[in-house]
């Protein structure tokens, strides 16, 4: 049985102090002589603000690995609560005893640093002490939700990763694809076997690094099929033990873990947690219970929309990322919490801009660079546009992954040599559209794939759902192409005014930018990762217009 702890969130403990250095050192203001200029093409009140706003502060992460932080806590605070799941609790110390028992196995089935380990299970303990077992022999885990993922992916998963142990629970081992090389290993069954511990030696320390990898996160495969991105010690630690992504956690916040594992922001849940000393408080079947009884709320903005905002007073700090935040929500959550929207695709490790949100803060932005790490506005060309003008953003500094696995083309095509930092570092593209404001924060512009041509005419989706947002009562909304000369556009609740709210929008956009329809629903779909699911609205768009008979052209 797991180890029991009482609730020691009135406790006070130390926590190691925050180092900062000044955010422009001279190597990142001075392009190399040897190169051209790549602030060329910018005036000198541009090249200014180009660094002034484009560069995080300098800050040491207070870690330098996820590991090394959660050891820390283990020692330090062994009595303190880590997690709680429907009932089931386990503390600092028997989360670190009962990793230790998942790594010993690892290395008894040939597991060495280097290597990656699947981890296919459902939202547990057992996933913490999966996750933290992996870490321990120097090994990447790869998050995958049982249920959810489909068999192909994780036969394409074990493929390409080489992953020869499956981590599980006992109750879905059964359905696991396994190929001949394979084990799969229940893990619930291992982490509180004592046998396990015995007269063992110590469990030998793993060279874990800060450029080891930590895990292996795959994208949705919404687009083709999965790519594993490669996240390191170093690239978690920049954003989980620093401010603001350490979302203030510390020994006796409770920290909501609502989200699918296998997406990056639950690694934002569990790992930032775990690595501040706080308590994991893991989901049932219902987000809004587990809402209702944390500290920090980490969501995407479709997630927290379906939530009652009134019954979650108790948040003390919320942050969403993951798709576009309506400005009507930002301000009602910003009103009674620090509330953060932020942005970043899981190439640049979870997030890599954000900023606090009041309601009285009149333009919602998605905030600045996060420590240690760049952000650039760029053209097709890769030139930095002027200060205000629209482009593509991309990333730069210690975000930056360590690229897709098995996959060198699309690497070349989204991972470039980032002439502002040098020294050989990496810029991502984001493929996200944005400008900065005069305040040196940034509006984010919608996707590149969201930028869509109707009627000849260039329109940006967002900029229609944000105009439908503003109706009165309008909670959520988006806005697809149907086709070339048709948008259609979806929000909730459904006890909105759809014709008064296209009215309302009409007044507000040019016509070729109003949707044909607006259909109206209690909730938007949701993907399994909490995301608007534009898979399922295309196809209640296409039912909507075969059933009214329409020619969706006319």
């Amino acid at each position: 049985m797991p180890e029991l702890s009482p609730s020691l969130a009135g406790a006070v403990f130390a926590r190691p102090p925050l180092v900062t250095t000044p955010p422009l050192p001279d190597h990142r203001t001075v392009p190399k002589p040897e190169t051209p200029d790549p602030l060329s093409p910018l005036s000198p009140e541009d090249r200014e603000a180009f660094l002034r706003f484009g560069w995080g502060p300098v800050v040491q992460p207070r870690f330098p690995t996820i590991l090394a932080a959660f050891r820390h806590f283990a020692r330090t605070q062994p009595e303190a609560m880590a997690a709680l799941h429907q009932g089931e609790t386990i503390t600092y110390r028997g989360l670190d005893a009962a990793s230790d028992r998942v790594a010993r196995v690892l290395l008894a089935h040939g597991v060495r640093p280097g290597d990656a380990v699947a981890v296919y299970l459902t939202r547990s303990i057992g996933m913490l002490a999966a996750m933290l077992g992996a870490m321990k022999v120097g090994a990447a885990y790869i998050p995958q939700h049982r249920g959810v993922a489909p068999e192909a992916a994780l036969r394409h998963i074990g493929e390409v990763t080489g992953a020869r142990v499956i981590l599980t629970l006992s109750h879905l081992k059964a359905p696991i694809p396994v190929t001949a090389d394979q084990t799969v290993i229940a893990v619930d069954r291992i982490m509180f076997d004592p046998a396990l511990d015995g007269d063992r030696p110590a469990l030998p320390q793993a060279p874990v690094s800060p450029d080891s990898a930590c895990m292996i996160l795959f994208t949705s495969g919404t687009t083709g099929v999965p790519n594993g991105v490669r996240v390191t010690h170093r690239n978690l630690c920049n954003i989980l033990l620093t401010a603001p992504g350490d979302l203030g956690i510390r020994p006796g916040t409770r920290v909501g873990q609502i989200l699918s594992i296998a997406f990056d922001m639950a690694a934002w849940e569990s790992l930032g947690c775990l690595a501040n000393g706080g308590t994991l408080v893991i989901r049932g079947d219902s987000i809004q219970e587990t809402a209702e009884e944390v500290d920090v709320l980490i969501a995407t903005p479709s997630i927290l929309s379906s939530l009652d905002a009134e019954r979650c007073r108790n948040v003390r700090t919320a942050a969403v990322a993951g798709e576009p935040c309506p400005h009507a929500l930002a301000d009602l959550w910003g009103g009674f919490c620090t509330f953060y929207n932020s942005c970043g695709p899981t190439e640049t490790t979870i997030i890599n801009t954000a900023a606090p949100h009041r309601p009285c803060k009149a333009r919602l932005t998605i905030g600045a660079p996060t420590p240690n790490n760049t952000v650039y506005i760029l053209d097709d060309a890769l030139r930095p546009v002027p200060m205000g003008q629209p482009g593509e953003m991309w990333a730069g500094g210690d975000c930056v992954t360590a690229g897709y696995l098995a996959n060198d083309a699309l690497n070349a095509e989204r991972y470039r040599p980032d002439p502002f930092l040098g020294g050989g570092r990496k810029m991502f593209r984001t493929r996200d559209l944005g400008r900065w404001t005069p305040e040196g924060e940034l509006e984010h512009l919608g996707r590149v794939d969201d930028q869509v041509k109707v009627r000849g005419f260039r329109v940006e989706l967002d900029g229609v759902s944000a105009a439908i947002e503003a109706a009165p009562g309008c909670v959520r909304a988006v806005t697809l192409k149907y086709d070339n000369r048709t948008l259609v556009a979806f929000a909730s609740p459904a006890t909105i005014d759809a014709a008064g709210a296209l009215e309302a929008a009409a007044g507000a956009l040019p016509y070729y930018a109003v949707p044909a329809a607006l259909l109206v629903m209690d909730e938007l779909p949701r993907t399994t990762r909490g995301k608007i699911d534009k898979r399922a609205l295309m196809d209640l768009a296409t039912a909507h217009f075969g059933a009214a008979g329409q020619e969706a052209a006319e």
